[in-house]
């Protein structure tokens, strides 16, 4: 079972990451999955997204859950039965999920060079302490890409956008951590969020 690595953040939070290296029959084989989930990843045009799918059902599984336990609200947010919080993602060869008793957010990206052509669209304040010629300049952005992911999961409100509501403390890449804030209709609040690095991927998280 590939279960990648296993964070504790709290005593409340948990993070888990899943290195995807089995087929789709062999992560599909021991599931149980309800009927829309069923309908949802027979529907996936690409087997990486299926594998994706399925591999986030097996870290629930590593915690304790069943598909049947998760579900989601109008605007895509998924929940626990339990009451527990949880974010989900997915990206290539890796998932990822967060669960805990507060509000939570997770995301694992691919570190690519693209990444700088389209940074003016989710970056504005962060540029005060970027650099272009920053050997890490890409490290740094996929830090700051995934922190902002996160963020729009756990808030996941309608009309919030990357660049104007999400700002992300100045942090080092040693650091794997900062803070960030979403200002959001005249109303400012604070995360603690972590990061790490591995394979080529950057994983954050963030919670209330």
């Amino acid at each position: 079972m590939p279960l990648y690595k296993t964070i504790q953040v709290n005593s409340q939070t948990i993070v888990k990451i899943w290195k995807i290296t089995e087929s789709y029959e062999e992560l599909m084989a021991p599931l149980d999955l309800k009927s829309n989930s069923l309908e949802r990843v027979l529907g996936m045009k690409s087997e990486l997204h299926q594998r994706g799918f399925l591999s986030v059902r097996h870290l629930l599984r590593d915690s304790g859950y069943t598909d049947q336990d998760l579900y989601y609200d109008t605007n895509g947010k998924p929940h626990l039965k339990d009451g527990k919080h949880i974010s989900i993602t997915h990206s290539f060869t890796f998932s990822g999920i967060i669960i805990s008793d507060s509000e939570v957010g997770i995301d694992i990206e691919m570190q690519r060079d693209k990444i700088a052509i389209i940074a003016k669209k989710f970056v504005d304040y962060e540029f005060k302490y970027l650099s272009k010629t920053d050997a890490d300049y890409v490290k740094k952005l996929t830090v700051i890409w995934g922190i902002k992911e996160s963020l729009y999961k756990l808030f996941a409100t309608p009309g919030m956008l990357f660049r104007e509501h999400f700002l992300v403390i100045p942090f080092m890449l040693e650091d794997q951590a900062t803070v960030a804030w979403i200002d959001y209709q005249d109303k400012k609040y604070r995360y603690q969020t972590q990061f790490l690095e591995f394979e080529g991927f950057t994983c954050a998280f963030v919670t209330a």
